[in-house]
This record gives C-alpha cells, structure tokens and sequence, in this order.
C-alpha cells in the first residue's frame, strides 16, 4: 500500500513538473514579477528607499536625530528653520531608521 502510494505521488509530481515546462515558459526578461528572485543592487536599494520613506517617525527617532544635530550649529539652525528630517539629511545623509 505504501508503495502504491508513492508511485502515485511521483507520478502526479512527474505530471505538475512536465505541464509546467510544456504551458510555454517564458524568458526571465519577459516577466520581472514571476519567478524573479533576485534583482539588481540599484533597484533594491531604490525599493528599499522608498519603504524608509513611506513611514513616519517616533517621538523617539526625531529626538535622537534632534541630538544628532544639535551638535553641529548649522544644522541646529536648519532644523529650526527647515524641520530636523531635512537638515539630519542634509548633514548627515539618509535617515538611518
């Protein structure tokens, strides 16, 4: 019985296997979303940017950019002036949360 039941497993493994290969693949360049598990350095960094980007900071996070800047005057007097995101980036570059 235990072998009967392999044999069928295999063959239905064998069958998904060969239907697949047979519906027409397609080249890995046609279609970047199915089956693309890697991507290039630059497109991840960009995709990982824009998901830093996308969330607000805690009280917590803005303070301890705050004490970042509030060691270099210029940048103090920006944060004054522009908001702290925008003089930490300035100085310091990308927010690093």
């Amino acid at each position: 019985m235990k072998t009967l039941a392999i044999l069928v497993l295999c063959s239905l493994a064998a069958i998904c296997l060969t239907s697949d290969a047979s519906a027409g693949a397609q080249p890995a360049g046609d279609s970047p979303a199915q089956g693309a598990l890697f991507m290039e350095k630059d497109q991840a960094s960009a995709v990982v940017r824009q998901t830093r980007a996308a969330k607000e900071l805690t009280l917590a996070q803005t303070e301890s950019l705050r004490e970042v800047c509030e060691t270099n005057m210029a940048c103090d007097e920006m944060a004054d002036a522009q908001g702290i995101v925008a003089a930490y980036q300035a100085f310091y570059g990308p927010v690093p949360f």
